[in-house]
């Protein structure tokens, strides 16, 4: 079987894909900090976790220190 080679520039619809949307300097500068954000409370919470865990850790060393 051999594959059609597709002319043109516009894909079919049958894709599903949405068109590309050329973004303006701003806009990428502001999604970029959007998800810098993102990233900033997912580690704070990753960060709260971890130090929760080493509270644990640190009552249990002092259970073994008596």
């Amino acid at each position: 079987m051999v594959a059609k080679k597709q002319t043109g520039g516009a894909a079919p619809e049958s894709t599903g894909r949405k068109p590309w949307k050329k973004k303006t300097a701003v806009e990428v500068v502001l999604e970029q900090a959007d998800k810098l954000r993102a990233q900033i409370v997912e580690k704070e919470n990753e960060l709260k976790d971890l130090r929760k865990q080493l509270l644990k850790f640190d009552e249990a060393r002092k259970l073994f220190e008596v």
